[in-house]
């Protein structure tokens, strides 16, 4: 029972296939009592999924873009628990001419809906709980997906993701004094909501796998909420400003076009 005792917020639980979800049912596991967010038309969706979970569980209105929304679900944190743990961000959303290879056509409109939505609000959750973190410390996580390469269809999200790792760092220079930790956890694809929203996504998620060292299962989120669990516990309390990589060891593994006459021309000369 690593969080026993923990009161956490988790935000982006949308289906049962959600990360959110998996990280939500996993901390309950672990002893913690939580508190789900959505807003508008998702609510119907995260109220429904939040029935499928181990223990009974609330869902507050709160669109991470209206400080007002931020602002009311702190007020609510404060009255009902008086102190937060620590929060998942599991927030992002691109309009779809930010993605599929319109980079150089995309306009401002559609990148600052981006970047405020995925990365600022970050940022901005971390502040509106402030309040109830500063006296005893905790832990803040993000999901990401690791910005330091250009991925393929990715684009203005993959800019998006870079601003979320900076916020990360910057975040925790400036909540570490007051014990809080902040780290931005990078996935490897899953088939989720979000990540079928992405043109072309179907094909990086089916050869991810190949390339992972550990392989990797695009509909298990298990071992991404584990590492949540992990990173919200006081296991983790040396750990800040870290983009942790859980994608099967897949950002670690370099590629190069076969060498004629080398190995990849003959298999049998590995044996």
């Amino acid at each position: 029972m690593l969080l026993e005792g923990k009161k956490l917020l988790v935000t982006g639980v949308l289906t049962r296939e959600s990360i959110a979800f998996a990280a939500a049912r996993a901390l309950q596991e672990q002893g913690a009592e939580i508190v789900l967010t959505s807003f508008g038309r998702a609510m119907g969706l995260t109220e429904k999924s939040a029935r499928r979970l181990p223990e009974p569980v609330d869902v507050l209105e709160m669109d991470a873009n209206d400080p007002a929304h931020i602002e009311s679900v702190s007020a609510e944190i404060g009255s009902r628990w008086g102190r937060v743990d620590g929060f998942l961000h599991a927030i992002a959303f691109a309009p779809q001419d930010a993605l599929g290879g319109n980079f150089l056509h995309t306009s401002w409109e559609s990148v600052s809906t981006a970047i405020q939505t995925s990365a600022y609000s970050l940022q901005a959750i971390a502040a509106g709980m402030l309040p109830h973190m500063q006296q005893h410390g905790g832990a803040i996580v993000s999901l990401d997906f690791d910005a330091r390469v250009a991925w393929p269809i990715y684009d203005w999200m993959g800019v998006a993701k870079a601003s979320l790792e900076s916020i990360t760092r910057y975040l925790a220079r400036d909540l570490g004094p007051h014990g809080i930790r902040v780290n931005t956890l990078s996935a490897g694809p899953l088939r989720t909501i979000a990540g079928k929203g992405i043109p072309g996504f179907q094909a990086l998620a089916d050869g991810w796998g190949d390339r992972a060292p550990l392989g990797w299962n695009p509909t298990d989120a298990t071992p991404v909420a584990d590492t949540i669990v992990f990173l919200l516990s006081d296991l983790a309390r040396g750990i800040t400003g870290e983009m942790v990589h859980v994608d099967g060891g897949y950002h670690a593994m370099g590629s190069a076009p076969a060498i004629e006459g080398g190995p990849a021309d003959h298999p049998a000369s590995a044996s």
